[in-house]
C-alpha cells in the first residue's frame, strides 16, 4: 500500500518518530478521505483517511497535511499511518511497534528510547 526509501522522519519534543511517506510512494486508490481533521500548532490542519484494502477497512488510519505551515512545507501531501491500525509497518527490515494510545501515531523501533510524553510516570511540564 505504501513503500518508500524517501520517507521523512519527523521528531517532535519528547515524542516518538512519525514517518511521512511521499505521495508518489503511496497507493492512493486505497485511501478514502474522512470528515475528521485535527490541528497541530506546528504543522497545521491534518486531513484523515480510511485505508480500504480487499474488503477490510481501517478507519482514520492515515493522515496528511495538505496545506502545512511554512516550517513543515517539506511534508506537504506526505501520508503518515498509525501502525496500530495496519497489519504491519516496517522501518528497513524491522517491524515497528505502535505508540500506546495512538495520539501521536509514533513508530517504535529498537533504537527508539524514552521517556516519552504521555507515558505513566513522566512529566514534561
Amino acid at each position: 500500500m505504501a513503500q518508500s526509501t524517501r520517507a521523512k522522519r519527523v521528531l517532535e519534543t519528547s515524542h516518538r518518530p512519525v514517518y511521512y511517506i511521499p505521495p508518489q510512494d503511496v497507493a492512493h486508490k486505497y485511501l478514502r478521505q474522512t470528515e475528521r481533521t485535527s490541528f497541530c500548532e506546528w504543522k497545521g490542519q491534518a486531513t484523515y483517511f480510511t485505508v480500504e484494502i480487499d474488503g477490510r477497512s481501517a478507519y482514520n488510519a492515515a493522515w496528511c497535511y495538505i496545506q502545512p505551515s511554512p516550517y513543515f512545507e517539506a511534508i506537504k501531501d506526505h501520508v503518515a499511518f498509525y501502525p496500530s491500525k495496519m497489519d504491519a509497518c516496517y522501518v528497513e527490515d524491522e517491524m515497528v511497534s505502535a505508540q500506546p494510545g495512538d495520539f501521536y501515531g509514533g513508530w517504535i523501533t529498537k533504537d527508539v528510547v524514552g521517556p516519552f510524553k504521555g507515558e505513566p510516570g513522566t512529566s514534561f511540564w
